[in-house]
């Protein structure tokens, strides 16, 4: 792999940081800030809103921009940001620059998955993203923990500086490493039937972006509520806890991986069959976490699972957009995980609070990945639909 993937991955590493480390701060920055945890909660969903935003309005504003430069601009962004957070006076000021850091969220792993793309052979693609990625789930096995832990002992702020000093870094070897692309793309292009935004009325995007959608609905809807059900459920310790959460870490990594390889052979059936394992092992969980051993077990290979669709759901829009619109789909379909996300998260709590209850819940969410096998199978339907009829001109 070119080096200058790594500097893709560093950034990753920094921003995968930033949006999961305010979680286990919460009880520090309520305690400064003088506000409730329910609202120092909220700082985690207002990340969650600025992704989903900042998809479609930094496409829109930056989409003639060399990608190169694009990425310098985005990890400016994030550093600010991050600066701004450790500055925060009160609570909306931190509000609005974790907004602000999270705008450049959705645009650089959307714009890196196709830089990423374009620095290997063919056959490399879907692992160049995993590779990438690896930054993300490396930033949940070392970064969280150790920013939690600086954050606890010399205050929250220091853990906002830290990561700070990481989108400096990050900035550095991007400018080194990463070669100059293409210029801004020419008014020709910029109006093609194939250009940025056209891209988005294409059918089999959209479908590819309702496909992460309900995968990570299932993922998250499961992921959101493990500690309670690893606590009440299954009966471990609050201590407990963090260590499995270490075995989650450690399947994110080997699926992501795993999930890039398969993906670079055959996309469709790795698409297909990572969806169906997701959902396998969410069914498994609901008799798994009433065994200590089976629930560890299961807690690791939901993490392989879910993040073995990753790159190939990337890869998957990727494939539908082609053209000068690759980046922005790109994009959103990052702001589509991060949607899945906050659906994920409200599904298990009404499972928990309206339905069947806390052990339910691996149930419920190994249902919505089956959803988004349907959606796949549909969109492979019409493509062998139009492949059939595509050589009679009057369908052209």
């Amino acid at each position: 792999m070119p080096i200058a993937l790594y500097a893709l991955t560093a950034g990753a590493f920094g921003i995968g940081v930033t949006e999961f480390v305010i979680m286990g701060l919460l009880l520090d920055v309520s305690a400064d800030l003088g506000v409730s945890i329910s609202a120092a909660g909220l700082l985690i969903s207002g990340y969650a809103l600025g992704v989903v935003v900042g998809a479609p309005l930094l496409g829109a504003l930056t989409g003639r921009l060399p990608r190169k430069t694009l990425l310098l601009a985005l990890m400016v962004v994030f550093t600010v940001g991050n600066f701004a957070c450790a500055l925060a006076p009160d609570y909306w000021t931190l509000m609005a620059a974790r907004v602000l850091t999270a705008f450049a969220h959705a645009s650089f792993f959307g714009v890196g998955s196709v830089v990423a793309t374009g620095l290997v052979a063919p056959n490399r693609k879907a692992s160049a993203i995993a590779l990438m990625f690896t930054g993300l789930t490396v930033a949940n096995i070392l970064g969280v923990p150790f920013g939690t832990w600086l954050g606890q002992a010399y205050g929250w702020r220091s853990t906002f500086l830290a990561v700070t000093l990481v989108g400096v870094v990050a900035f550095a070897v991007i400018a080194l490493l990463v070669p100059r692309d293409d210029p801004a793309p020419t008014g020709e292009e910029e109006h093609n039937s194939e250009g940025t935004l056209a891209v988005l009325g294409r059918r089999p995007v959209l479908l590819g972006l309702l496909t992460t959608v309900l995968s990570w609905v299932g993922v998250f809807a499961a992921f959101t509520y493990l500690a309670p059900i690893l606590t009440r459920v299954t009966g471990f310790s609050e201590a407990a806890v963090s260590p499995i959460l270490l075995v989650f870490g450690g399947g994110l990594v080997a699926g992501n991986l795993l999930g890039g390889r398969l993906a670079d052979k055959h996309l469709a059936p790795t698409v297909i069959g990572t969806l169906i394992a997701l959902s396998a092992i969410l069914f498994l969980m609901t008799a798994a976490i009433h065994q200590p051993i089976a629930a560890i077990i299961a807690v690791g290979l939901l993490g392989a699972a879910a993040f073995a669709t990753v790159a190939p759901l990337q890869m998957w829009v990727l494939e539908k957009a082609r053209g000068a619109g690759q980046g922005l789909a790109s994009s959103f379909n990052i702001a589509a995980f991060n949607l899945g996300n906050a659906i994920g998260a409200w599904l298990g709590g009404f499972v928990i609070d309206h339905g069947p209850g806390l052990g339910a819940v691996p149930l419920v969410a190994g249902l919505v990945p089956l959803a988004a096998l349907g959606v796949v199978l549909m969109a492979l339907r019409l493509e062998r639909g139009r492949a059939i009829g595509a050589p009679a001109p009057a369908q052209c």
